[in-house]
């Protein structure tokens, strides 16, 4: 199950032009506590960037979508590699997702979600330029995200109901309840005029502020879309290739 973001943060939604930058430092590593939406998601080969005292961490990753599965084609750094092509019946959305993941309290020394602010950039440009959609994806009259705290295990996220009477209150309440939000997400939701078919790189940001707008977690990935798949891909292939040709050396010994 996939968590789609409600219209109503639409008009929050700005436009910010590649002169923007902000230094990540990320590594390699699973999110805290686990994977917590929807179900069947493995977690790992998350670029994860946290706070100095360790009581923040950002976690993202792109991801195989179309034929669903726990691939990323990750290098283990950064990068993610996917091949360009509309998803089956939707012209407009890619093969692949992003999916992010927020802890505003990892060790205890942290807050709830509500005690901080947010920042999500989308690349919209897939050649050497950015030019970044920005917008707050949790500080917003609702999301259906699916929240927790660090005992939440795989897929036992809460999700308020987007079709309760009172769902913005609920949010608005679980966001001082809660310390991990996570959700996965398609570019075509938020990137206007987005095109499955283009190839090239797209950079994907994530950032955690305090009240006074002063950096404190963060992570960055580039997802490079190709129309064959790119070297971080290739070991998959090769070792199908060598199981090709030891089946091959096989049946010719035994002739």
């Amino acid at each position: 199950m996939l968590f789609k973001l409600q219209q109503s943060i639409i008009p929050i939604v700005l436009v910010v032009l590649s002169c923007f930058t902000v230094t990540h430092n990320a590594t390699a590593a699973n999110v805290t506590p686990d994977v917590i939406f929807g179900s069947g998601n493995a977690n790992g080969s998350f670029t994860v960037g946290t706070s100095t005292d360790g009581a923040l961490e950002v976690g993202l990753r792109a991801k195989q979508r179309y034929p669903a599965a726990n691939i990323f084609n990750y290098d283990g750094v950064d990068t993610y590699n996917f091949i360009a092509g509309p998803a089956p019946g939707n012209p407009s959305r890619a093969l692949w997702n992003f999916e992010w993941s927020v802890n505003t309290n990892v060790n205890g020394s942290g807050g709830n979600l509500s005690d901080y602010t947010y920042a999500l950039r989308l690349d919209s440009d897939p050649t050497a330029n950015t030019s970044f959609v920005t917008f707050d994806p949790i500080l917003n009259t609702y999301s259906d995200h699916a929240l927790g705290n660090n005992g939440t295990g795989n897929g036992g996220g809460t999700v308020i109901d987007r079709n309760a009477a009172d769902r913005d209150t609920q949010y608005s309440n679980a966001l001082t309840q809660y310390n991990v939000a996570q959700n996965s997400w398609t570019m075509h939701w938020f990137v206007l005029g987005f095109d499955p078919n283009n190839t090239g790189t797209y950079t994907i940001e994530l950032d955690i502020f305090d009240d006074a707008g002063g950096l404190l977690a963060g992570s960055s990935i580039d997802v490079i879309v190709s129309a064959v798949p790119l070297p971080a891909a290739l070991p998959m292939y090769a070792i199908g290739v060598a199981i090709l040709g030891f089946i091959g050396w096989r049946k010719h010994k035994l002739s």
